[in-house]
C-alpha cells in the first residue's frame, strides 16, 4: 500500500540493519524503511527504543490501536518541519480569525454531504431531497449568521444527524442505526464510522506532519492538551468523501456482513480481524484513488488532496488567501 504499512498481527518490531523486521511467531516480515511514511500497528506490538529511534531519525509516524480496534496513540517523531513564523501567525489567526475559519470547514461539510445524499438523489433515493434541499436553502445561511464556535458547531451536529438519518434509505435494514454512538460503538454501522473516523485522523495526523502547521492550534474543535486537534479540523469536510462512501460501498456490496464480520457484547460493537482488514484495504483504495484536480489540471490522490487543504490553510495563515476546503464537487 505504498507508504503506508499496517500490521495487523502480534509480534516484533524491531531494527535489522538498515530496515525494519515484524517477527511474528518463527516467520520474519522485513519492511523497507526508505518506502514507509507511516505503520499501522493494529495488534499487540512489542517494540523497544532502539527501533523507535530507527523509526524517528527516518521521520516515520507510527500510529497504535488496541485489540479492539481503538486508536490508542501515534508516535510523533520530533518535528523536522519547525517554522517560528508559521506558529506565531497561526496563533495570531486563532486569536483574531477562528470563527472565519471554522465557518469554512463547516460550510464544506456541508457541501460534501450535500454531494453525497445527491448521488444517491440521482439513483432514485427521492427520500433524501429533503435534507439537500435544507442543506441548499438553510444551512449556508445558519452557518454565516453564526456568532460563536458553539453556535456553529450545534449547526454542524444538526448537519450530521439530518444525514445519519438519510441511512434507512440506502443501506439495508441491518446497518440502520437509531443515533451516533461513539464510545463505545453499540451497531455495526457506528462501529464502522468510529473505525473509518479514526484512519482518517491518523491519515490527517500524517498529513500535517509533513507541514510546518502545528498540530496544536485548531480553529473549529478546542485545541486541547490530549489530542492533536488541528487533525480533526482538517479531516471533517472529508468525511463524507472517504469514509462515509467507502462505508455505504462496503455494506450495499456485502463485502461487510453483520453475521460474519463484526465481535458483539452486551453494550458495545466493533470489527473483527478480517472486518477490519476489508476495512482498511477498501479505505486505502480509495484514498489512494484520484480525480482530476481542477487547478493543478492534473491527477490528484485524495490524500494528497489532505495536505492540499493544509497549504491553503497555510496560504491564508500567511497570506490571507481566501481558506476554501475541498470540495468533491468542484474538484480541487
Amino acid at each position: 500500500m505504498g507508504s503506508t504499512r499496517y500490521i495487523t498481527s502480534n509480534g516484533e518490531l524491531s531494527r535489522k540493519d538498515n530496515s525494519l523486521c515484524f517477527r511474528k511467531g518463527e516467520k520474519n516480515v522485513y519492511i523497507p524503511i526508505e518506502n514507509t511514511k507511516e505503520i499501522y500497528c493494529m495488534g499487540e506490538i512489542s517494540v523497544n527504543t532502539k527501533v523507535l529511534d530507527f523509526l524517528s531519525r527516518n521521520n516515520v509516524v507510527v500510529h497504535f490501536f488496541n485489540y479492539y480496534g481503538y486508536y490508542s496513540g501515534t508516535f510523533y517523531p520530533k518535528d523536522q518541519y519547525l517554522s517560528g513564523r508559521l506558529l506565531i501567525k497561526q496563533v495570531e489567526k486563532f486569536n483574531t480569525s477562528r470563527l472565519y475559519i471554522a465557518k469554512a470547514i463547516v460550510k464544506g461539510i456541508g457541501k460534501n454531504i450535500y454531494e453525497v445524499l445527491y448521488h444517491y438523489y440521482k439513483h432514485d433515493k427521492k427520500e433524501v431531497k429533503q435534507t439537500i434541499d435544507w442543506i441548499k436553502n438553510n444551512f449556508y445561511a445558519y452557518i454565516d449568521k453564526s456568532k460563536a464556535i458553539d453556535e456553529l458547531m450545534s449547526y454542524e451536529g444538526e448537519l450530521w444527524e439530518k444525514f445519519y438519518f438519510n441511512f434507512k434509505y440506502f443501506l439495508p435494514e441491518d446497518f440502520i442505526m437509531n443515533k451516533r454512538v461513539k464510545r463505545p460503538p453499540d451497531n455495526p454501522v457506528n462501529a464502522l464510522i468510529s473505525f473509518g473516523n479514526t484512519l482518517l485522523y491518523t491519515k490527517t495526523v500524517s498529513a500535517i506532519y509533513r507541514t510546518h502547521l502545528d498540530q496544536r492550534i485548531s480553529f473549529l474543535h478546542q485545541p486541547t492538551e490530549r489530542r492533536f486537534s488541528l487533525s480533526l479540523d482538517i479531516s471533517e469536510v472529508f468525511k463524507p468523501v472517504i469514509v462515509y462512501k467507502t462505508i455505504f460501498e462496503l455494506v450495499n456490496n456485502r463485502r461487510i456482513q453483520v453475521e460474519k464480520h463484526f465481535d458483539k457484547n452486551l453494550n458495545f460493537c466493533v470489527l473483527n480481524e478480517e472486518g477490519r482488514k476489508i476495512f482498511i484495504e477498501a479505505f486505502e483504495a480509495r484514498i489512494e484513488s484520484v480525480f482530476k484536480h481542477a487547478v493543478l489540471k492534473r491527477n490528484v490522490s485524495y490524500r494528497t488532496a489532505i495536505k492540499l487543504d493544509c497549504y491553503k490553510l497555510i496560504k491564508y495563515i500567511l497570506e490571507d488567501k481566501e481558506f476554501i476546503p475541498f470540495s468533491l464537487k468542484e474538484g480541487f
